[in-house]
């Protein structure tokens, strides 16, 4: 970068487990310039919120659940390795009986 120079810079700055299974994730997006010596200030900052579940549950006509294991492909390697070790078969069945004691 270059005196004056504009960049946006990316980073997950909380990422929380909340209820034994709810994953709570915060991307904060940042807008730097580079200052004559090299420092960069920030001109703006804005952030992204999203809640992760083990799985989409869903329940049919007849009454029998389905739940699809959530995609975490698509997520930073931090929050995968935050669900991955949070989401641990225990939890997931319980998180299964709690949506089925639900109902829809």
């Amino acid at each position: 970068m270059a005196n004056g120079d504009i960049t946006k810079l990316e980073e997950y700055d909380r990422i929380e487990v909340h209820a034994t299974w709810d994953i709570q994730v915060r991307k904060a997006t940042k807008i730097m310039e580079e200052n004559s010596d090299g420092s960069l200030t920030e001109l703006s900052r804005a952030f992204h919120r999203h809640v992760l579940q083990p799985f989409t549950s869903s329940v049919d006509a007849d009454g029998d659940w389905t739940h699809a294991a959530t995609d975490i492909s698509g997520e930073a390697t931090s929050v995968q390795a935050i669900a991955n070790a949070a989401w641990t078969d225990a939890v997931k069945n319980a998180y299964k009986a709690m949506r089925e004691a639900q109902g829809e």
